[in-house]
């Protein structure tokens, strides 16, 4: 799978990541492992690159890209994502799209750490609540 890092977007991120660590675009609609949210209406039209200092074996798909990022993305994202990827920076925001339109005007950026045992019980209480919320 490729991406295209437009210009604007490298700038940004090249302040705001160094240039030895892994990103990984995940998704940040409750379904993924490094999502905050324990629920979500939304569906495969939320995005976060998570920033950490070592690969994942579960998001250790490559995404191609031009601007020689350690990117990569785990299967199920790859639901989401199709042809003519592209990850732009405007408005003060990053934006993911692909040949289908906006896939997300506003793709977070966000620091990887271990989850405590608070974290964990505090995520498996927010799943719980999140098929009640929508």
């Amino acid at each position: 799978m490729e991406i295209n890092v437009r210009d604007a977007a490298k700038e940004y991120l090249d302040k705001k990541v160094a240039p030895d660590r892994h990103i990984f675009l995940a998704l940040d609609d409750g379904s993924s492992k490094f999502s905050k949210l324990g629920g979500s209406c939304a569906i495969g039209n939320k995005f976060q690159l998570v920033v950490s200092n070592a690969a994942d074996a579960e998001y250790s798909l490559p995404l191609d890209n031009n601007a020689n990022l350690d990117l990569t993305t785990a299967q199920p994202e790859t639901l989401y994502l199709g042809h003519g990827l592209t990850l732009d920076f405007k408005n003060a925001s990053l934006v993911l799209r692909d040949d289908s339109g906006i896939l997300d005007g506003a793709v977070m950026i966000d620091e990887y750490t271990a989850p405590t045992k608070e974290d964990q019980a505090l995520r498996e209480e927010m799943k719980a609540l999140g098929g009640k919320i929508c």
